[in-house]
């Protein structure tokens, strides 16, 4: 099998990469382009771990091929925060302590980002429904989304 060469972007950085027909969004970041935030939890697109996204929609990066990125602008944890500065989401995780072993929290701070992109003032009802497809094993829910929630504010305040 040859490798395929794909041109995208990640987190707004043009990049390059060589890859099989049947690697994973998820090994290319990891594994070829040092990208570990995203983390693989299940291998199946239940767990939602390896949430990525992929021209702005979530996708689970361990059901998407690395060739799939070809043209594409692909977003992950390591774009979030704006140089040293935290981003509000991940402050508020930290503040909330919202986080424990970490293999969900990269996944879930995607998710929520994207819900806060498109709904800056959503409802408790709607965060827990948005961020359904990001299971957590250790914290429960509670805390994340009362950190998703106050973030949601304190981004509204600022703007």
């Amino acid at each position: 099998m040859s490798k395929i060469h794909v041109t995208t972007k990640i987190n707004g950085d043009p990049v390059e990469y060589l890859c099989e027909p049947d690697e994973t969004l998820l090994d290319v970041l990891r594994d070829q382009l040092g990208l570990t935030g995203s983390k693989e939890g299940c291998g199946t697109g239940d767990c939602g771990a390896c949430t990525v996204t992929l021209d702005g929609r979530l996708v689970c990066s361990c059901l998407v091929l690395g060739a799939e990125a070809e043209g594409a602008e692909v977003g992950t944890i390591e774009g979030m925060a704006e140089a040293e500065a935290l981003h509000p989401l991940q402050q508020k995780f930290i503040e909330h302590a919202a986080l424990q072993c970490g293999i969900c929290t990269p996944g879930i701070l995607v998710a929520a980002k994207s819900l806060l992109e498109r709904n800056p003032d959503p409802t408790e009802e709607e965060t827990r429904y948005w961020l359904a497809g990001n299971l957590c094993r250790c914290t429960g829910y509670d805390k994340i989304i009362r950190a998703v929630m106050d973030a949601a504010a304190d981004m509204r305040k600022a703007s």
